[in-house]
């Protein structure tokens, strides 16, 4: 049980909980949270968005009876946590681009912080899309050497994958897929790796609910992923 420090509301139905817990995690995993008893039944795959080995944060939407009852939870409550889950983004090197849409921009934060600290990273920039009012543009500012935020339009408009080395991207399916597109017309170079959101059941490749179609057949997500190539899951349509 993990005890919550804050868990703060932001805008557009976001909220930002950041929970006391020992941990070493890699950029772009997840946990199952939980903070209820039978009810829902499962648990919620969130992404993790800051750790610094005695705590974790996570961003989440409330679009549901269990991210509602998470954004309920007061500063000293607890919540249970199980993880962290799933291969995360590769350290990745030179210039890279991150790219989120909406919720799925929450595992690019860590990854921002981790890349820009590394000496073989020459760049980093971050690329955020919203349908409503953007949020943690301050954090994001500094997690990346520079940050491009897209309210109401297409987010993979703004990016040229042929300035970058590598892009890690999260969000809408959709939105990835077009920008794995993009990428393939314009004959860039550049690797993306794509972390695919799906529901899941227990996190740890039992269930088999959170199966994704790749070029190697169907692949679990919260073991085989989240992250994956591109390639992998967009390639082969």
């Amino acid at each position: 049980m993990a005890k919550i420090l804050s868990n703060q509301a932001l805008s557009q139905g976001f909220y930002l909980i950041k929970v006391r817990e020992r941990n070493q995690v890699h950029m772009g995993q997840f946990y199952m949270l939980r903070a209820w008893g039978q009810y829902p039944v499962l648990s919620r795959p969130i992404s993790v968005f800051d750790a610094d080995g005695e705590t974790l944060s996570f961003l989440y939407r409330v679009v549901g009876e269990g991210t509602e009852l998470l954004s309920k939870l007061e500063p000293g409550e607890e919540l249970t946590l199980d993880g962290p889950h799933g291969n995360g983004f590769p350290l990745v090197k030179g210039r890279v681009a991150l790219v989120g849409g909406g919720a799925g921009i929450a595992p690019l934060y860590l990854a921002g912080k981790t890349l820009k600290a590394r000496a073989d990273v020459e760049q980093v920039d971050a690329y955020l899309g919203f349908s409503g009012e953007s949020i943690l543009a301050e954090e994001y500012e500094k997690a990346a050497h520079s940050l491009k935020v897209n309210v109401g339009g297409f987010i993979t408009d703004d990016v040229d994958p042929r300035e970058y080395d590598a892009i890690l991207t999260c969000g809408p399916e959709i939105m990835m897929r077009v920008l794995y597109q993009k990428c393939r017309s314009l004959k860039a170079k550049a690797p993306v790796y794509v972390s695919m959101e799906k529901r899941m059941a227990c996190g740890f490749g039992a269930c088999l609910v959170c199966t994704c179609q790749t070029d190697k057949g169907r692949r679990r997500v919260c073991v085989d992923g989240p992250v994956f190539l591109g390639e992998e899951v967009f390639g082969h349509e």
